[in-house]
């Protein structure tokens, strides 16, 4: 397949610029190529960089293939409700790529996008300024790794990295790893080292789990029928709050299954609560390990029930389902791990990402880093978002939703350059 970005002009004025080249933004070229708009996409990396080089070895899906719906190009495998893995979706992706043909200029770092006083933008490159009428931001929202401040204190032998830079067991050094943070990257690397067999100590967050599969189908494809994944973000109980939620775990490894930590625990992972801090020699944990399990199991049962519900409204016939039963309970809580004696080797931080979105000089933002939208449109005039989670509903952030958000983006967009124009031609009258 031919590089996307060797089409790309690396100058000039644009109608419309977009800030990322990952599937976001090449789902808002799609609609713009569609609407005959011209315009240039800026990668800072390359097009599939963050799934080819920010993904452990053995990572997968965990929504079903069928779910893979970028516009103009859904999945056409034969495993509709398998879950791709890391080569499979990099596979999909470089397909969805050649089927869109956008103008990308790839790694080229955006460094500052501002609007002039008679409404465009420029924008200063790596490769150079740019200018265009509306800007898009499809760079996501998972740009720096959050690490605590006291791992600067950990002695030097003892291996750090990130979730992006994980690749596989074989990659880390001898001895025990801990794994802090349980949110699907957490927990799918620390299941990932479990069954590779290495000594895990894993410190356990709030995120909350859900089952797999549950009376017959994939959980995702009841809360599919149910509408969960169209749910606009102003009417879910959480309203705004829902985007500081932390997703599921559950994995898609092996055709799919539950991930129990209580199961893990029980097979010999060390788990601990929150890990707060470091302090003479010792790793020092809230004693929230049974709460945070209780409370990942509260929401699988919660949604396990919620499903109950819908099947009993609709008289679907499945099968039966049970409410989860835990297979472990901590008989106490440690809050204290000595570092030399426990054999950490390494630590894998699995804490999450906040947004860096420094380059964009817009009045735009709560205070707190992230922008101020409805459905993806700024107040600002002529600048968008796409590709966040929960820009305008769950599926807004996963293959499933971002082609939807796209589309209203480009129309938003086509319905702006139509106003402008008028205003040029009354103005010019």
């Amino acid at each position: 397949m031919s590089n996307p970005a060797h089409h790309a002009r690396a100058e000039g004025h644009y109608s419309v610029l977009v800030v990322g080249g990952g599937q976001a933004g090449l789902s808002v070229s799609y609609h713009l190529k569609q609407s005959g708009i011209d315009h240039l996409v800026v990668e800072k990396n390359t097009v599939t960089h963050t799934w080819r080089e920010q993904r452990w070895d053995a990572f997968c899906l965990v929504t079903p293939n069928w779910q893979c719906a970028l516009p103009g190009y859904p999945y056409q495998g034969d495993d509709p409700h398998g879950f791709m893995k890391k080569d499979e979706i990099i596979q999909y992706l470089d397909g969805f790529i050649a089927h869109v043909e956008a103008p990308v200029l790839e790694r080229t770092e955006v460094r500052r996008v501002k609007q002039r006083e008679d409404g465009v933008y420029t924008i200063s490159t790596s490769r150079g300024d740019f200018t265009a009428d509306q800007v898009v931001v499809a760079s996501g929202g998972y740009h720096t790794p959050i690490v605590p401040r006291f791992a600067e204190r950990l002695p030097a032998h003892i291996g750090q990295l990130q979730s992006s830079a994980y690749r596989n067991p074989q990659s880390l050094p001898e001895g025990a790893v801990m794994v802090v943070g349980t949110g699907q990257s957490g927990a799918q690397i620390a299941e990932d080292l479990h069954l590779a067999g290495r000594k895990v100590v894993l410190a356990v967050g709030e995120a909350p789990r859900c089952a797999r599969f549950y009376r017959g189908r994939d959980v995702v494809d009841w809360l599919a029928d149910m509408q969960y994944y169209d749910m606009p973000v102003e009417k879910h109980p959480l309203r705004e709050g829902v985007r500081d939620n932390t997703n599921h775990y559950v994995t898609g490894r092996d055709g799919g299954r539950d991930i129990d930590l209580r199961k893990f625990a029980a097979e010999g992972m060390e788990l601990y609560g929150r890990l707060d801090d470091l302090q003479d020699g010792q790793f020092h944990f809230s004693p929230t390990l049974a709460s945070n399990l209780d409370s990942a199991d509260d929401t699988y049962n919660r949604i396990n029930a919620s499903i109950d519900g819908f099947i009993e409204k609709h008289a679907i016939d499945a099968p039966a389902g049970e409410p989860y039963e835990p297979v472990w309970r901590p008989e106490q809580e440690r809050t204290t791990l000595d570092v030399e004696t426990s054999g950490i080797a390494a630590i894998i931080w699995c804490i999450g990402f906040t947004p860096d979105f420094s380059w964009l000089d817009a009045p735009v933002f709560n205070g707190r880093g992230y922008p101020a939208h409805t459905r993806g449109i700024t107040p600002i005039d002529g600048l968008y978002f796409v590709g966040l989670p929960w820009l305008h509903t769950w599926g807004s952030g996963r293959f499933s939703g971002v082609a939807r958000d796209a589309e209203f983006i480009v129309r938003a967009i086509r319905e702006k350059a139509k106003e402008r124009a008028s205003l040029t031609a009354a103005v010019a009258a």
